[in-house]
């Protein structure tokens, strides 16, 4: 793929700019990668194709649907994931670096599209159930869904990480159906255009479902409504102008921040310089310091370690930075590349210089010298330590960020003085607490949470296997309170219902469960001479139902099932001992009653039923005793179509609700039963 030398715009299904603006230039030799256009862009337009042509596009697709899409797109980038590294070089990023952002950014998807898989319904409408019941005759109930906002995502995205900081918020608002328009940070908005540009050639990627926009968002924020969502990731005082904006506040339009912030790493009083928790906190700052040569929102920017052992640290922390070789990241043997730009550069010495005036000390003052040719016009920063001795009287190491390889090494006297220090941060994304004893976890981590959005507690059992203190990972939340924001992202389907609208629904079971395609017990049911089990997958409609024959519990069914189970609890089996207790009798095994239930409603001949995969929602309500009699009710609750995997009998999941009840009509045991049901041979 050749890169234009003039970076476009994706507006409304069409590349715009043509007409070299602002040189952006290399990270590494200061040698101009591209420009951004000159053309101004119509947003209105923008706006009108993304709710018009994106979100038909994207609505014509359900979650199942789109979550393969989803799947599609990251095989695709993977498959052409070459063109993206030889690029990343020019914003800094070794190779180590890059995969972080591009294979990182395709494993987003992969993670999204899982759980569009596993997690969402087909259709375009989520349960929030279970449905309560709001009369006292069942006739009148309530429930939560959550359905497609109708508006347009804006996605304003920083510097750092061109790919992943994209889609990290694409995956998750296009799996909710929403159409979007991105905003990365200029100084390198030419990967994230290849990127782009990749999706687009992939042919997989719907009508106006992103458009990007190469320079400033003009009046875009001014044309939002109520419906749309603006998500924000760079620095906390940009945010705070954004979300001000008269329009975003008239409109009540969410503004999700995602903010730098002070992060910390603690080195609990437990670990001693011999233990292979104190080596595992030193690689893990000296790793946050030079991956991406610091610049993640969750760095290590404070390092608070017990005072006996501040030298001991210091030491260790230093000897594995003299390691790192920086330089352009095509020279053989670097291994940390520059800031992202000279305004960067610029920034980070102005801030470290802050901290030094404040009263902190650099640690080690070697010599500096980046290997490559024209490295003197890049933006290289050197990895610094730097030592302060009072964290209490010196406010700029808790306010002060050098967004670099940048860390401020400071001691503490005791646990409460740590996690005091920890919160002088004012809200951060993520702390690491490095400690062998459950004791001091169990009273830190609580602590810590209430000022953190993520906490990582390191310690050698863990640390086989740990993704580290700076990773955030698709299936936990990413986001802080405070000085980090106060927003949310990540964190599996939650992230999706960032990007749906939640409403309270009222009415009867019948007309709830048609809203929700799920049945409610209460509802109306369709009971045909044909065994539920006997319907292949399309056949079947939410609320087919069985109701069974009866079946009475002896004395012999308990025995039995106990010797057949090995459970000879004194329940089912010591009348004197089951007298003196709150049922008064013996009564029978909870897990009999499941099987006997299964007795009743099974079909057992071969038929569309593959297999029964798990329970949900198992209760025994009320003990069932000798001479009781069981009848079962089977209601088919849920269909959640699966797409058809190679080798394998094309096939959906249907869960069954499942009441058991007695002589009395009462429900003695309620649960939902899920299975795998063929679809109709073609």
């Amino acid at each position: 793929m050749t890169h234009p030398v003039t970076l476009q715009s994706f507006i409304a299904g069409r590349w715009v700019g043509t007409r070299a603006a602002t040189p952006l230039p290399s990270a590494v030799n200061g040698q101009t990668v591209c420009h951004t256009h000159e053309e101004a862009l119509d947003f209105g337009e923008a706006l009108t194709f993304a709710r018009g042509t994106g979100a038909g596009s994207l609505l014509a697709m359900d979650f199942q649907q789109r979550a393969a899409r989803l799947k599609a797109l990251a095989a695709y980038l993977l498959e052409h994931k070459e063109s993206l590294y030889a690029l990343s070089r020019h914003t800094g990023a070794t190779r180590n670096d890059s995969w972080i952002d591009i294979e990182g950014g395709a494993g987003t998807l992969y993670a999204y599209a899982r759980v569009g898989a596993n997690d969402l319904p087909s259709g375009n409408l989520i349960h929030e159930g279970p449905g309560i019941p709001l009369g006292k005759q069942g006739r009148f109930a309530g429930t939560h869904i959550l359905v497609p906002r109708g508006g347009v995502a804006v996605h304003i995205n920083a510097f750092n990480f061109p790919i992943w900081g994209l889609l990290e918020k694409f995956a998750p608002s296009f799996l909710a159906g929403m159409p979007c328009i991105a905003k990365p940070a200029s100084a390198t908005s030419y990967l994230t255009e290849a990127m782009v540009r990749l999706l687009n050639d992939s042919g997989l990627l719907p009508a106006g479902a992103l458009q990007l926009v190469i320079g400033g968002t003009g009046d875009l924020l001014d044309r939002l409504n109520g419906s749309d969502v603006v998500t924000f990731t760079g620095s906390a005082d940009t945010a705070a102008r954004l979300k001000v904006r008269p329009n975003l506040i008239a409109n009540s339009v969410p503004f999700n921040t995602e903010a730098d912030s002070l992060n910390c790493a603690i080195l609990a009083p437990d670990v001693s310089p011999d233990d292979d928790e104190f080596e595992l906190f030193a690689k893990e700052v000296a790793r946050e310091m030079t991956v991406k040569v610091g610049q993640k929102c969750t760095a290590i920017r404070r390092v608070i370690v017990p005072r006996r052992h501040m030298e001991a640290m210091a030491e260790r922390i230093a000897a594995r930075l003299a390691k790192v070789v920086a330089g352009d990241p095509a020279a053989e043997g670097v291994t940390m590349g520059a800031l992202a730009s000279r305004a960067q550069l610029a920034d980070v010495s102005e801030r470290v210089e802050r901290l030094l005036r404040a009263g902190a000390m650099r640690y080690d003052t070697r010599a500096f010298a980046p290997r490559g040719e024209g490295v003197e016009h890049g933006a290289f920063f050197a990895p610094t330590l730097l030592v302060c001795q009072n964290g209490w009287a010196n406010d700029a190491v808790h306010d002060v960020e050098a967004f670099g390889p940048v860390s401020t090494l400071m001691p503490f006297d005791d646990v409460d003085e740590a996690l005091a220090l920890a919160a002088r941060g004012q809200g951060s994304l993520v702390t690491t607490l490095a400690t062998r004893d459950t004791a001091i976890a169990a009273r830190a981590v609580p602590r810590l949470a209430a000022s953190h959005g993520r906490v990582h507690i390191l310690e050698r059992e863990a640390a086989v296997e740990s993704t580290g203190h700076g990773s955030p990972l698709p299936v936990l939340k990413h986001g802080g309170p405070g000085r980090a924001g106060g927003g949310e992202e990540l964190g599996g389907v939650r992230a999706v219902m960032h990007y749906l609208q939640r409403a309270a629904v009222q009415g009867s079971p019948t007309m709830l469960s048609a809203v929700t395609g799920e049945y409610m017990r209460g509802a109306a049911v369709q009971e045909e001479p044909l065994h539920p089990f006997r319907k292949w997958y399309e056949d079947l409609r939410i609320g087919d139902s069985l109701l069974t024959h009866r079946r009475t519990v002896s004395e012999a069914d308990i025995v039995n099932f106990g010797g057949v189970s090995g459970d000879y609890f004194y329940m089912h089996f010591d009348e004197m001992a089951a007298r003196n207790t709150q049922f008064g009798q013996r009564i029978a095994h909870g897990y009999f009653v499941l099987s006997a239930a299964a007795g009743l409603f099974v079909s057992p001949g071969p038929g569309p039923v593959l297999a029964n995969y798990g329970l949900d929602s198992l209760r025994f309500v009320k003990p069932v005793a000798i001479g009781d009699t069981i009848q079962a009710r089977l209601t088919c609750k849920r269909k959640i179509d699966r797409p058809t995997k190679k080798d394998q009998q094309p096939q959906g999941v249907v869960a069954w609700d499942v009441q058991v009840l007695n002589q009395h009509g009462e429900l003695v045991a309620s649960y939902d039963i899920l299975t795998l049901v063929r679809k109709r041979p073609d």
